[in-house]
């Protein structure tokens, strides 16, 4: 790769390696090398990371796999301790390639070439990185890493140092576990400041909570939703395949780390305006109608045989007329904030796609003239060559490759930044926890000034019917010491008295409550402490039905009352809290500041591991936390 420094292969055998004489042993070196790759066995590695560290090496790879990963965690510790104050990468481990300045320390092929400005890929997966090497998407990479085990070096530290780099325009990750989420969210709020986007693939989302058979709240936050609420509450962009994450890092190179929501299509055919919108809608993505100025503008430009409309079909009566072309392709681009303009080149080893440069001209006029961003789509990744992907990019133009791939991009590219400032509550180390009874979790909500209904407990049936004149009928009666009651037959409604109701088997108590009358929805509203982001928030549709509905959002605390908010509205079911077809409207901000004093509560009480309402019914006034479970740590 053109590295003009020296390099210095150490073996104990050979005389040359790569035609480059080796040295026998590393007390044979000139100097101390700046950085190095170890690639000898595990046990062999930690001596060598040891002499380095006290010749004064500037770092080290450690490519040897065997040690946490494959349960020899003292193994890696050993390693650690050797290292003392020289950095190291790994253990398990590919590497680094810096293709800005040609110096490689890696193993094994990759796809790259020298740049001068470009963006950073970083993996906890050696083989994913090496794929995305291989991209021809013409996509500029500054650099290839790899973290392997992170056992010094985190993902913070060398992403940080990554960007640190002037001539890197943003940040991909393939991540499998974060480590230290409040570094993380730190770095991402640095990577805006600088201008740089940062886009990751989360994997490992689908295994199941441990705890999901006691909480709804761990089931429903399961499957990634906790570390997909982090990224968007730090401002990264998250996508879920290579492809996505390559496009979309294309479009952060070029233009920033956010573009507007506000978009625009085009393209000759009805077909492919037609496959836009299909695909758009899932997405979420907003095609709004041009202004009136605009359609008559384009109506001028194109004639009467052309329907204007968002996406557009342009037809072909302007096809190869540059000057037309990038008049149309300006004026439908000029009041939205970016477009996307479809065109498939006939692929140029059997055809000749030169009646295609004018509307390629065109694109990049448009975008010259509006400074809009103007992404060039090929509908299928085959639509556009690596050569011709590069000069669109030198014209000023993105080029997507596939038309679904680049709308899920685009999607990305519109993640917006996080709250200033923001990081996620501390980590607690895991104790052992007891289930509160729900009369007792119910004294720690009202305390807290969340309304919940009237009523007694007792340890036996005869005793609470004792208890209850107070009361007013109907009654709801529950046997206590079950984390889902429904489930456990542990739920009577409706009923008048007591008298000549049986004992609930497996009861450790019972409780009389004053049935609810008049809410408007049922809700779920439940935090609980995570073992990476702190605590996290799930709220949406609840009752016993709440797993089926799965029609829920969850944040990541700290978080405050207008995100809450902004989360109620994303629900597929928000519209029957927003008063669906005549209904009452539900009572959100009594929801909200719900969940702040719940919010609060885990705050302030390090002992609580969870706090689950479900269901919090909402009235058109008020709120009332009808079931509710608190887990707290033993003593």
């Amino acid at each position: 790769m053109g590295f003009a420094g020296p390099v210095w292969p150490v073996h104990p055998t050979r005389d040359a390696i790569g035609g480059v004489p080796a040295f026998r042993s590393l007390a044979d070196l000139p100097d101390a090398p700046d950085a190095v790759f170890i690639g000898v066995n595990r046990h062999a590695t930690v001596g060598v990371v040891a002499d380095l560290s006290a010749m004064g090496a500037g770092g080290a790879i450690c490519f040897a796999a065997g040690w946490t990963e494959a349960g020899a965690p003292e193994l890696q510790a050993a390693l650690v301790a050797a290292a003392g104050d020289m950095p190291i990468l790994g253990p398990n481990c590919y590497g680094v390639i810096n293709y800005l300045d040609g110096a490689l320390l890696w193993p094994d092929q990759h796809g790259g070439r020298r740049v001068e400005r470009g963006v950073a890929l970083l993996s906890q997966s050696s083989n994913i990185i090496v794929n995305l090497s291989m991209q021809t998407r013409g996509l500029p990479v500054a650099y290839v890493a790899c973290l392997g085990n992170a056992a010094q070096i985190g993902l913070a530290d060398l992403a940080g140092a990554l960007l640190a780099d002037d001539r890197v325009t943003a940040l991909g990750l393939y991540v499998e576990g974060i480590g230290d989420a409040a570094a993380l969210a730190a770095l991402a709020e640095a990577a805006r400041a600088a201008g740089k986007g940062i886009v990751c693939i989360k994997s490992g989302k689908t295994e199941a909570s441990r705890t999901a058979a006691a909480s709804h709240t761990a089931s429903l936050a399961g499957g990634g939703a906790a570390s997909s609420a982090f990224l968007r509450q730090i401002g990264v962009a998250e996508v879920d395949t290579p492809s996505e994450l390559l496009e979309t890092l294309k479009i952060f190179h070029a233009i920033g780390p956010q573009i507007g929501t506000r978009l625009c299509s085009l393209s000759c055919s009805g077909g492919e305006a037609g496959l836009v919108a299909d695909l758009a809608a899932p997405l979420g993505l907003a095609f709004p109608p041009p202004p009136d100025a605009t359609t008559a503008r384009l109506a001028d430009l194109l004639g009467p045989l052309v329907a204007i409309a968002n996406p557009l079909d342009y037809n072909t009566f302007i096809w190869g007329d540059e000057g037309r072309t990038s008049d149309v392709f300006a004026a439908m681009l000029d009041p939205y904030d970016a477009g996307v303009f479809v065109i498939d080149l006939p692929r140029e080893d059997r055809c000749d796609p030169s009646s295609y440069f004018p509307s390629l001209a065109a694109i990049a006029a448009a975008r010259a003239r509006t400074g809009k961003p103007a992404f060039a789509v090929a509908s299928m990744p085959e639509g556009f060559g690596e050569a011709r992907a590069e000069a669109l990019g030198a014209m000023g133009v993105v080029p997507l490759q596939g038309l679904e791939t680049a709308l899920a991009a685009i999607r990305a590219a519109q993640t917006a930044p996080g709250r200033a400032g923001w990081r996620p509550l501390s980590v607690q180390p895991e104790r052992v926890a007891r289930m509160r009874t729900e009369g007792e979790a119910k004294a720690v909500l009202a305390r807290a000034g969340i309304a919940v209904p009237c009523g007694v407990s007792a340890p036996t049936l005869a005793e609470l019917a004792d208890r209850i004149a107070g009361l007013t009928p109907p009654f709801a009666l529950k046997g206590l010491g079950f984390a889902h009651k429904t489930e456990a037959g542990a739920v009577r409604l409706g009923l008048q008295s007591l008298d000549d109701q049986a004992e609930m088997l497996g009861a450790t108590g019972y409780l009389a409550e004053e049935m609810v009358a008049g809410a408007v929805a049922e809700v779920i509203l439940g935090l609980r402490r995570d073992p990476v982001y702190g605590v996290t928030m799930t709220l949406g549709m609840g009752g016993v039905a709440a797993e089926l509905l799965a029609d829920t959002v969850t944040l990541v605390a700290p978080v405050e009352a207008d995100e809450i908010a902004a989360a109620l509205r994303r629900l597929r079911l928000w519209p029957l809290l927003d008063g669906y077809r005549g209904r009452a409207r539900a009572d959100v901000e009594a929801f909200v500041q719900a969940a702040l004093a719940v919010q609060a509560l885990m705050q302030t009480s390090r002992r609580i591991r969870e706090i689950e309402i479900n269901p919090l019914m909402l009235r058109a006034q008020g709120a009332v936390a009808v079931d509710a479970v608190i887990w707290e740590d033993e003593e």
